[in-house]
């Protein structure tokens, strides 16, 4: 049982009497006193308790139409049959809310900005940055657009009356332990929750540009337009778009143009300007995207299509991702559902498969406003002053009086920094924030209809109204379609438009309009037999409209994926799977001749040398026993320290790095790189050999502390971790030994990478397989709590049980039978 070693580390220190009316630190802020904690009739110990107990239940609830049958499998998918489609949402509802009730409004509570009334003062900046961001305010306006769709407004509320059943049905001692640690209690769950869990995935893929924005601006400030346009470039030499190159694109439905004083007023052509932005507290991982493909029957065994999804995103314990299947007389649907929001997100029905990644794109701008006065109630546009609109938002804080924010709205949205929400370097400034989640909209009907698709045409009118965050659809059909489209509200804008903060003083660089649906990258059942997306750019220069800078988008994964589908044919599902886990490391097949090249051996020690020769008999992957792979990335981080260190730390400016294929590129083109020169060496101009000889000596030391602490191989240098949403070790799986990781189709990093894998073969009778790094449950002290751990570190997979309610009730695989009726 996981929860005793946490608590025994908290009592190991201290006599228990002194304890019980102590308060002790965890990862995020103070337990109760220990006393109701540990309280045998409703402490922690009933969850364990109750954790590891039957699930068989005869349940009545008068908000039912129908019967529901829930059928729970030996890994606790819950198979939900239902004779009206409204019943398996309110089912849907109360079986997230049994098994993840808590993981469901902490990250709604994140979302909404209610860090601080949980767990103290400590999160206070995250609240403030959420509220000015603008999420409640977003999902309030997506809340009442889907309100408009009575299908949709009773889909959500029947989700809703469904979690709430459970809540209402929960014994003291029930509650999740979590309440029970940081003492607090569930509340009613609403419509508005699920809205602001979507805002969360939102700003998870998005939302980048809260802070590249004001990084960009301080690069561009600090560089200038020529210097800021070679580190941060909008083409990459080596990229293998979504869409092959040079396909040939129609005339635009929009022609953004570019105000008449964008070089001086914005782009700062010719001049270099003193001054700099916020850093926001809270940033989204960079690497927050995924990989999907889908190959056709010409290209598999069967001749039937293949398609594969692995989303990459935090790993956290409880899991993001929750299995269901959901069969009802419109559909039959198996995937991976968000606790919190109704349906199947990822996943497959008896006729059509579908996965997403991240498109990447440029959804988010900041505006400098000017006001008339410090009450926010006036602002200058378009020569002449406006009234913003004033929002309030209350921030509760646990043992605290509460903290009122004012925030003006403007024609851009809400101003983020202000006067008082500000620091050394935002003083003055009233920045306000365009984002194209504050718009209304209707994420949760592409899901709900996406899971009724039949056909290619289903698909495409399914994924139509998708607007935020923008996301690549890999589509398979029965029928032996393939296709993938990039659909989102993108942007139609002019080159460099919103890479830095714009002037908002009056309309000229507001934006122009959205990007037609019909205009956004798409292919279907190409020539070659296969789709793909890694979040690369979706297009070559030859597409009319402006994607951003090349820096937001990862150039590596997506290269291998379609050197590898290129040449595979007589595909299976178990093919799929090796190359989901695939570990070959493209980047550094083209860096690694670039490093030796400027690598003079007879200057080097002994010790030097040892790991240059492992480096060079390397076999380019990132298993996890390799021990190149960990000289590799020392060396090449240290590289990029010496190139990028001088400028970046003299400037004591938030700004965002070059990407690494920008270093990569520059050096395969030019060995006489200037940025190679270190600037705080006034007597000398350091070549790029100098600093490659510098990496080498510098990552040496770093290694040779790896190999004295046991860890020079891979996996144990990388080490892959997945923690519990408060950051507690022991409710957290620690030291994996996984490979993979940057510029790998296995995306595994420390903290971050694949969080669902999923293979779709389409056969008469669906072959799936999937795994994700968790367990249906989020009660640490249940044995189905990490369960796909390990299978998902060693790239194993499960069958996936896609079942009639005829064959589940007779299956040995079906372990509960729960029944949910009308009272």
């Amino acid at each position: 049982m996981r929860i005793v070693p946490f608590l025994i580390s908290g009592l190991c220190t201290v006599g228990l009497v002194a304890v019980l009316n102590m308060q002790l630190t965890t990862g995020t802020g103070k337990t109760p006193r220990l006393g109701y904690f540990l309280s045998p009739q409703h402490g922690f110990w009933q969850n364990a308790e109750a954790a590891n107990t039957g699930f068989d239940a005869d349940l009545k609830f008068s908000d039912l139409k129908g019967k529901v049958d829930v059928y729970m499998d030996d890994r606790l998918v819950p198979h939900i049959y239902a004779e009206q489609d409204i019943d398996a949402y309110y089912v849907q509802g109360f079986l997230h809310a049994k098994f993840r009730l808590w993981q469901m409004e902490f990250q709604t509570h994140v979302a909404a900005g209610r860090l601080s009334e949980i767990v103290g003062e400590d999160r206070l900046p995250t609240d403030r940055f959420f509220r000015r961001l603008g999420m409640v305010y977003g999902a309030e306006q997506s809340m009442a657009n889907m309100e408009k769709n009575p299908e949709m407004k009773a889909t959500v509320q029947a989700y809703s009356d469904g979690v709430n059943a459970y809540i209402q049905s929960l014994k003291p001692e029930q509650i999740p332990f979590e309440y029970k640690l940081l003492d607090y209690k569930p509340e009613a769950w609403t419509p508005l929750k699920t809205y602001l869990f979507m805002m969360f995935m939102a700003y998870d893929l998005t939302a980048r540009g809260a802070t590249t924005d004001l990084q960009m601006t301080n690069a561009k400030n600090y560089f200038g337009y020529d210097d800021f346009n070679k580190l941060y470039p909008n083409v990459q030499d080596s990229l293998d778009p979504i869409i092959p190159k040079g396909t040939e694109y129609g005339y635009p439905g929009i022609i953004p143009v570019a105000p008449k004083n964008v070089d001086s007023v914005y782009l700062n052509k010719n001049k270099i300007i003193s001054g700099s932005t916020a850093m926001a507290p809270v940033v989204a991982d960079k690497d927050n995207g995924s990989n999907n493909w889908a190959v056709s029957g010409s290209k598999t065994k069967s001749g039937r299509p293949i398609l594969c999804n692995d989303p990459h995103l935090g790993l956290n314990l409880p899991s993001l991702w929750y299995e269901v299947q959901i069969s009802t007389p419109s559909h039959n649907t198996y995937g991976a559902s968000f606790p919190g929001a109704p349906a199947v997100v990822i996943g497959f029905n008896d006729s059509i498969a579908w996965g997403v990644t991240n498109a990447g794109r440029d959804v988010i701008d900041y505006y400098d406003m000017k006001f008339k006065d410090s009450t926010l109630s006036d602002y200058w546009f378009n020569g002449d002053w406006v009234k913003a609109e004033q929002r309030t938002e209350t921030i509760k804080i646990k043992g605290k009086p509460d903290l009122v924010e004012k925030i003006a709205i403007t024609v851009f949205g809400p101003v983020m920094y202000d006067k008082a929400y500000k620091n050394a370097s935002t003083d003055g400034k009233y920045l306000a924030v365009k984002w194209t989640a504050h718009a209304p909209g209707n994420g949760l009907q592409t899901f709900y209809e996406l899971d009724r698709a039949k056909n290619y045409n289903d698909y495409q009118k399914a994924i139509s109204g998708w607007l935020c965050p923008g996301q690549n659809f890999a589509f398979a059909s029965k029928a032996g379609d393939i296709a993938i489209k990039q659909q989102g509200a993108f942007v139609a804008r002019w080159k460099r438009q919103g890479d830095a903060i714009m002037p908002g003083t009056d309309s000229s660089y507001m934006w122009q309009g959205i990007i037609p649906a019909d205009e956004n990258p798409m292919m279907k059942n190409p020539a070659r037999g296969f789709v793909s997306s890694a979040n690369q750019m979706s297009t070559d220069s030859t597409y009319p409209y402006y994607l951003g800078a090349a820096n937001s988008f990862p150039l590596y994964r997506g290269i291998i994926i379609n050197r590898k589908l290129s040449v595979m044919n007589a595909i299976t599902a178990e093919d799929m799977q090796h190359l989901q886990m695939e570990n070959y490391n493209v980047f550094a097949e083209m860096a690694r001749p670039v490093l030796l090249k400027f690598i003079d051996e007879k200057t080097l020690s002994g010790e030097e040398k040892k790991y240059i020769d492992i480096l060079k008999s390397w076999n380019l992957r990132g298993d996890a026993s390799e021990k190149g792979a960990t000289v590799f990335k020392c060396i090449w981080d240290s590289l990029e320290t010496e190139v990028w260190g001088d400028e970046f730390s003299k400037n004591k400016l938030p700004m965002t790095w070059p990407d690494a294929s920008t270093l990569l590129e520059n050096l395969l083109k030019d060995s006489a790189y200037r940025f190679a020169d270190n600037i705080n060496t006034a007597n000398k101009t350091e070549s790029i050999r100098d600093d490659v000889m510098a990496a080498v000596k510098k990552a040496s030391g770093k290694l040779h502390y790896y190999e004295d602490e046991g860890k020079l191989e891979w996996a144990k240098s990388k080490d892959t971790r997945i923690n519990h949403l408060l950051k507690i070790p022991a409710l957290s799986r620690l030291h994996l030994p996984i490979g993979g990781g940057t510029h790998m189709i296995n995306a595994t990093k420390d903290m971050h990478g694949p969080s669902w894998r999923m293979i779709v073969h389409l056969t008469d009778e669906i072959e799936a397989y999937g795994v994700y790094p968790g367990g249906q449950s989020g009660n640490p002290g249940s044995k189905y709590y990490d369960t796909f751990v390990d299978s998902w570190a060693t790239g194993k997979y499960y069958r996936i049980l896609f079942i009639k309610k005829e064959a589940a009730a007779k299956s040995d695989k079906m372990k509960w039978h729960m029944t949910f009726t009308n009272s």
